[in-house]
């Protein structure tokens, strides 16, 4: 007789597992989308790729988290994930539009601009995460 038990027991560390995946595609695919390499950047000094970056990624967590706590299955969970990690890339082209030359701005390390951009991922990420609870 199969144990179901034994295996839900496990699904916490499955989800922990999986949210890791999400937040990792996120990272990748928005990284692909950015006209410059933060990674590049952020490893040669460059403060405002990594300002950049790290409101994204803080920007994508927070309704991710929120997700996670009331969502009412994995579907859901993914749904919700796959919206708020366009809503992070619709912050981007709205900076991008709203800020000419931002990518050679951000290049040359201009902090004023990679810190707006990052405010702009947190703030849509906060309203975002409040919007997905339910």
């Amino acid at each position: 007789m199969i144990d179901v038990r034994a295996s839900v027991v496990y699904f916490d560390d499955f989800l922990v597992y999986f949210l890791l995946a999400i937040f990792a595609v996120f990272a990748w695919v928005y990284m692909k989308i950015t006209p410059y390499r933060e990674l590049e950047l952020i490893r040669a000094g460059n403060t405002a790729a990594a300002i950049t970056l790290s409101g994204a990624l803080i920007g994508f967590t927070l309704p991710l988290a929120s997700v996670v706590a009331n969502s009412v299955n994995v579907v859901d969970m993914l749904l919700f994930a796959l919206l708020a990690g366009v809503a992070q890339i619709i912050v981007f082209v709205a900076c991008r539009k709203l800020l000419p030359g931002l990518p050679d701005s951000i290049e040359d390390g201009n902090v004023a601009k990679g810190t707006l951009i990052a405010a702009m991922a947190i703030c849509v990420g906060l309203l975002n995460a409040a919007a997905l609870t339910y």
